[in-house]
């Protein structure tokens, strides 16, 4: 059975005061307004202040707004994944969701998983994350203690040459 918002929702998607309201109220309800609103920048706004997930069903065009990603990694970090390809190699939209959810490195742009400032911020919130990082950051000594006091399986990505350092050794068999 339906929830009877959604019904309502789908019964006046065409209606822009409707959805606005609707949206600003339950953002994901986004997902059954008509494809011209899931273009509005108005209305896909309203719908992230309330739940930055609506992102999902936001147009593709609004997913390559840098704003509209933005405001909804403030409260949802994991939706950088609907970013564009081109936000995906944007520094500051990366950083803005890797800070609190470092599983955002594995859609980052390959120049990014090679910045160092961005893995460091992914791994000191999930170590394990190391393992999309560059191999030239995978032999990276100071990134690698980092990964590892946040997870030893981090370990398990290192360089082979990390993996036979002594003193990554050590944090592993504390």
């Amino acid at each position: 059975m339906e929830e009877p918002e959604v019904t309502k929702m789908k019964e006046h998607k065409n209606d822009k005061e409707y959805v606005i309201e609707a949206v600003s109220k339950r953002g994901k309800l986004l997902e059954f307004a008509c494809e011209e609103f899931r273009d509005n920048e108005e209305i896909v706004t309203k719908a992230l202040e309330n739940d930055g997930e609506a992102l999902e069903f936001a147009s593709d065009r609004l997913k390559g707004n840098k704003e509209i990603i933005l405001l909804a990694i403030k409260t949802a970090p994991w939706t950088a994944c609907y970013a564009s390809n081109r936000l995906k190699d944007d520094k500051e939209v990366m950083m803005a969701s890797i800070k609190t959810y470092g599983q955002t490195l594995y859609y980052a742009s390959e120049d990014l998983r090679d910045d160092e400032e961005v893995v460091r911020a992914a791994v000191s919130n999930k170590g394990l994350i190391i393992k999309y990082a560059s191999f030239r950051l995978r032999d990276n000594i100071e990134i690698a203690k980092i990964a590892i006091e946040q997870d030893k399986r981090a370990y398990n990505y290192l360089s082979q040459r990390l993996k036979d350092n002594e003193e990554i050794k050590a944090l592993i068999s504390d």
